[in-house]
């Protein structure tokens, strides 16, 4: 059992990645390795080239493929930073926020509140009045209370807000359990099948303060087919025809994001251009065939975005090898700062970062030294020998492992870097064990 480094582990990596003379990992011509003395481990290492590849395949594949007025968005939901938002900002996307904390980021970041749709399915009024106050460009309505509530407060302003109506079209994605968000029987969106989708948009309709502008669904992430996408379309579509005699007139469609990434070589490619022509073409073809103007389309990638664009660098602990079982390799993070694998039991690569030329003998799982024997990042990964002290690279960690991160075991979360052409920028510090004291 001898391998190099194979080209489908390193296909993982962000598009700066490869292996120098030295044998260590690279990325944005920047030597791993020497990150990690600069800035410590656990390490979260973001590769702006890539975020910009991606970012330009769903604007360039949308103005191709759609018709009409488009737009991307991202969900800031899979990683929100104030740099990050600057370059969402910069690069001519719209955010996605879920919370009040998620906005309050992208205002302080001087992210145009107008291109800020807010989604959650229990907007606080406190959250709602920081919207408004804004001017947030979306409110996404979620629930008849949220709408009695938004109401309320827009009639105090003698405003109209405008907002999308987010429906339950009950599709089944093919995805973890916990990651399906758009069947009937969810906590997200106005069910379809009992009325209260209709009942909903007949009230916005009435209602002098309310400007419903579009609808919504997102039917779950981490997705690699394009039909759950597709009848979403049609559900959507559908309803918009149903309604149009009561004044419901369709200027905005927002079929949500979701589109999955690979993080092993045996995931399928996930190519972004042909998803969204898919989706574009049902767009277009749908509104045709029920004789509708076609809507500005938006679509709110996360994952598909900033995914592989992160790489999570660790430090290797210790050893414990259980002849004829396993051997485990303790790394110096784990689930406090990647909680996926326990939570879905996403599955993970990774290589040695300061051996990445050598060749592979040994296969190991990767473990957290945090107190759950679910702690487990990564198993049976053909790795060289590794030894305490060697730093392991786990490709495709730009999505949810810092925004689902923790204090479990009081850590402190590790430092983010955006690295670019030879340089590398921190954009979140290491917290520290004062921090942690911060609110006590």
């Amino acid at each position: 059992m001898v391998t190099q480094v194979s080209p489908e582990s390193l296909s993982l990596f962000p598009e700066t990645a490869r292996i120098g003379s030295n044998g260590h990992l690279y990325l944005a011509d920047l030597d791993v390795a020497a990150l990690a003395r600069e800035f410590g481990t656990p390490l979260y290492i973001y590769d702006a080239a890539t975020m910009e590849t991606r970012c330009r395949c769903y604007q360039e594949a949308l103005a191709s493929s759609y018709p009409a007025a488009s737009q991307t968005a991202y969900a800031a939901k899979a990683f929100l930073c104030t740099a990050l938002a600057r370059w969402i900002a910069a690069a001519g996307l719209d955010l996605d926020v879920v919370s009040g904390g998620e906005l309050y980021i992208a205002l302080h970041a001087g992210f145009p509140p107008a291109r800020i749709h807010f989604h959650g399915n229990n907007k606080s009024t406190d959250e709602l009045v920081l919207a408004l106050d804004a001017g947030v460009g979306r409110i996404v309505v979620d629930n008849l209370d949220e709408l009695a509530r938004l109401s309320h407060l827009a009639a105090q302003r003698a405003k109209a807000v405008p907002i999308w109506l987010r429906l339950s079209p009950n599709v089944d994605a093919h995805t973890h359990a916990y990651r399906k968000t758009g069947l009937l029987d969810s906590k997200f969106g106005f069910p379809m099948a009992n009325g209260d989708a209709a009942r909903a948009a007949r009230q916005a309709l009435q209602d002098p303060y309310i400007d419903l502008v579009g609808l919504h669904a997102h039917v779950g992430s981490q997705i690699f087919e394009t039909t759950p996408f597709i009848e979403t379309v049609e559900v959507l579509l559908d309803f918009a025809a149903e309604l149009r005699a009561e004044g419901l007139d369709l200027r905005e469609l927002s079929p949500g994001g979701g589109w999955g990434v690979r993080y092993t070589p045996s995931d399928p490619p996930a190519p972004i251009a042909p998803y969204v022509a898919s989706l574009s073409r049902a767009v277009a073809a749908g509104c045709r065939a029920r004789g509708l103007a076609l809507p500005r389309l938006i679509l709110e990638p996360g994952r598909s975005l900033v995914g592989p664009a992160g790489v999570a660098l660790y430090t290797v602990g210790g050893r414990k090898a259980i002849a004829g079982v396993r051997t485990y390799l303790s790394v110096d993070g784990g689930m406090a700062d990647n909680i996926r694998p326990a939570l879905y039991g996403s599955e993970y690569t990774a290589i040695v970062a300061n051996k990445a030329d050598h060749p592979s003998q040994e296969r190991v799982t990767l473990a957290g030294k945090f107190c759950e024997s679910g702690d487990l990042l990564a198993r049976d990964v053909l790795l060289p020998r590794v030894e305490p002290g060697d730093l392991l690279a786990v490709p495709v960690s730009g999505a949810y492992n810092l925004a689902m991160s923790s204090n479990y075991n009081q850590a402190p979360r590790p430092a983010v870097i955006l690295v670019r052409d030879g340089t590398a920028r921190l954009i979140l510090r290491r917290e520290t064990y004062e921090d942690l004291l911060a609110r006590d």
